[in-house]
């Protein structure tokens, strides 16, 4: 796919916007203002953006536990996410979703699940869905190394590549499935390799290098609207632990220092500067534009009202059936009658 130095900036822009939300999300948990009891950022894997551009309009796609920044990527607002993780009620799932479910059918969002591998089969009925109405679109799973253990993964790739289904599997292998590393994990760490013997187009891909992730997947993208699934591997660092509570301390500082080089904001930062596209203080006046937006993003959710305890049950039943009554309304009834 065509690209320029242009494009690098408004990549540097997206990949900032997904880095700077992610640290608010984290200074909104360590607040106690974000809903649920765990958090887990993907700073390090910024470059996937490069992926969502390489997605046209129409096309669909599930994520992770750790999927902030593809749903930015995809166009995403802040405030509504920002939301959604402080279980407010303006929040794209009404404040229900929380950080590892949130979802939007608007924007493509299948849904992100907090079980590993969760949302890879559901991009096969997708695919399915396309192929059977004649619909070009691609329907693409985010997920993690850890959930390329899972045998869903398996039986999701076999029948995409039966079927011959527009999907595309986009493996995120920062290293590490919660404290295992990849190594300790899979004899062989080449994971793309395994989708090629499903009869996938398989592709290794660096994860640091924004660029080399768009052009990479355009080929890959193309070649699944016409019926040949893909799998890309997307390799990265994760800078920080599993979740937020986690520090790590099965890495050494050496790794981590030596993991951090594969930064795709900086190295794009460095490309920019090196070929004169923008200064530093065009990227300083990017920086500090995108802080005011985060920053606002998160006032915006400490403000927003919290869900109504009588919207408990909305889009949980179908709206035919009669709405459960809530336990303290059977407590009232029953000590009621008691008296």
């Amino acid at each position: 796919m065509s690209r320029s130095n242009d494009l690098l900036q408004d990549f540097y822009r997206t990949m900032r916007r997904i880095r700077t939300f992610e640290e608010r999300v984290n200074e909104l948990f360590v607040r106690g203002q974000s809903a649920g009891s765990m958090l887990h950022m993907s700073i390090g894997e910024e470059a996937v953006a490069g992926v969502c551009k390489a997605m046209q309009p129409g096309d669909t796609f599930t994520t992770h536990h750790r999927g902030h920044g593809i749903f930015i990527a995809r166009g995403a607002e802040p405030n509504r996410m920002m939301s959604e993780i402080a279980g407010k009620a303006d929040g794209y799932c009404s404040g229900k979703g929380g950080s590892m479910h949130i979802a939007d059918m608007g924007l493509g969002h299948l849904g992100a699940n907090a079980i590993v591998g969760g949302g890879i089969p559901h991009v096969v009925g997708a695919g399915m869905s396309y192929r059977n109405c004649g619909e070009k679109k691609v329907a693409v799973a985010f997920f993690g190394d850890g959930a390329a253990q899972q045998g869903i993964l398996y039986e999701a790739m076999n029948m995409a590549a039966l079927w011959k289904l527009p999907v595309v599997f986009c493996c995120i292998n920062n290293q590490y499935g919660m404290g295992t590393r990849i190594d300790r994990a899979a004899a062989n760490p080449n994971l793309h390799e395994r989708a090629i013997a499903f009869g996938l187009n398989g592709v290794s891909l660096d994860g640091g290098d924004v660029e080399g992730v768009f052009d990479g997947a355009g080929p890959v993208f193309a070649e699944a609207r016409a019926g040949k699934p893909g799998f890309i591997t997307f390799s990265c660092y994760r800078f920080y632990g599993h979740a937020r509570l986690d520090k790590s301390p099965y890495r050494d500082e050496v790794e981590e220092a030596e993991g951090r080089k594969k930064d795709p904001l900086a190295n794009a930062r460095a490309k920019l500067m090196a070929r004169s596209t923008a200064s530093s203080a065009d990227l300083d006046e990017i920086d500090a534009a995108v802080d005011a937006e985060m920053n606002a993003a998160v006032e915006h959710a400490i403000a927003s009202t919290p869900p109504d305890v009588s919207t408990m049950f909305r889009d949980v039943y179908a709206g035919s059936e009669p709405k459960p009554k809530p336990l303290r309304d059977h407590l009232s009834a029953i000590l009621g009658e008691a008296v």
